[in-house]
């Protein structure tokens, strides 16, 4: 699949009434604003107003003004094979779903799956990375995949996607920002602190993205680009951490992801709850199915084992009912689960 160069932009602050042009990225959604092929980064200020004008999404998500012309010609060049992608892979989508869900992700994350491997289970990279994630053989063996001449674990949808979601925990855990996350899944987490160091303590991926491989500054992109033609509008996903602040709000920031009916919604009770709570300990003695949890509470222990620390649990009534009278067991026992080295969705 072809993909577009790595293009910059430059925006043109509009004044004075001036007619704004609009860069038309699919039929759901429309960026105001003027833009120039131009490999400059913009000024701060040309920033400011291109985020006043409404760089929005059906969501209220703002696409980042350095990342539209990229996408803009990604989706130009791209969108027909991937939107085609849509109806063969939904089984595949479905089980990567599932375990995504499990391990308290954003589900939005399979679309790694797409620009890694183009969800081929035989995808081969040159560097000797196999599989729909795209695994190196030390990696997948660190996760606990067999990978020997005979077996070859990494070519299995559901197991590699089992040790990608540990992966992509771990590295949220450590960054906190999904767009470092994407950046060091591709290059590792040592080319992503390097490109801080050398951008001057910059946690901001659209400030330090030129000091990370070419490779690697892409496939953020690509990734991006990917995730609003299959989804129309951006998520968690695809915004730094301080954006997601700015846009969405810390503690609001899972709602986003949250899979709920209008009846389960009025159903259910919420409670902001702190401290070293574990998923797994809370289903079990709520009686309920971890992955009804995670559906109710997405990344909930990726968020807790952050630096955030807080959360609005959602909970159906009755099993808020039984969280509140076993909280203080339920955090023994989660802090038990923690230092045992338990992982979720075990």
């Amino acid at each position: 699949m072809a993909y577009s160069n790595d293009n910059g932009i430059a925006l043109t602050p509009v004044t004075g009434g001036k007619k704004l042009n609009k860069v038309v990225l699919s039929q759901e959604f429309e960026f105001p604003g003027k833009i120039a092929n131009d490999s400059a980064d913009p000024r701060e200020d040309e920033l400011t107003h291109a985020f006043e004008l409404g760089y929005n999404s059906a969501n209220g998500i703002r696409l980042n003004p350095r990342a539209i012309q990229f996408v803009q010609d990604y989706m130009e060049k791209n969108g027909d094979d991937l939107r085609k992608m849509k109806s063969w892979a939904k089984p595949y989508f479905n089980v990567i779903d599932g375990i995504l869900q499990q391990y308290g992700l954003p589900a939005e994350l399979k679309y790694l799956c797409v620009i890694e491997s183009e969800l081929k289970s035989t995808a081969t990279s040159w560097a000797g990375a196999v599989g729909p994630w795209q695994l190196m053989p030390e990696t997948a063996r660190v996760l606990g995949l067999k990978v020997s001449r005979g077996v070859d674990e990494r070519k299995s949808y559901t197991k590699s996607t089992r040790a990608a979601a540990l992966y992509l925990r771990d590295l949220y855990r450590e960054f906190g920002d999904w767009l470092l996350v994407i950046a060091a899944y591709n290059g590792g987490p040592a080319n992503v602190y390097a490109a801080i160091k050398k951008s001057q303590g910059s946690r901001n991926f659209w400030k330090l993205q030129y000091y990370l491989p070419a490779e690697t500054r892409m496939h953020v992109k690509k990734f991006i680009g990917t995730h609003y033609i299959f989804e129309g509008q951006g998520s968690v996903t695809t915004l730094t951490k301080a954006e997601v602040t700015e846009q969405i709000g810390v503690t609001a920031t899972h709602l986003l992801s949250r899979k709920l009916s209008t009846n389960e919604l009025s159903n259910a009770k919420s409670m902001e709850v702190s401290g070293k709570y574990y998923s797994a300990a809370i289903a079990k003695n709520i009686l309920m199915d971890l992955g009804d949890f995670n559906r109710y509470n997405p990344e909930f222990d990726a968020i807790m084992a952050s630096n955030d620390n807080a959360y609005e649990l959602k909970l159906p009534a009755d099993k808020m009912d039984l969280f509140i009278a076993n909280k203080y067991i339920i955090l023994n026992e989660s802090v038990q689960m923690l230092l045992s080295g338990a992982t979720v969705g075990k």
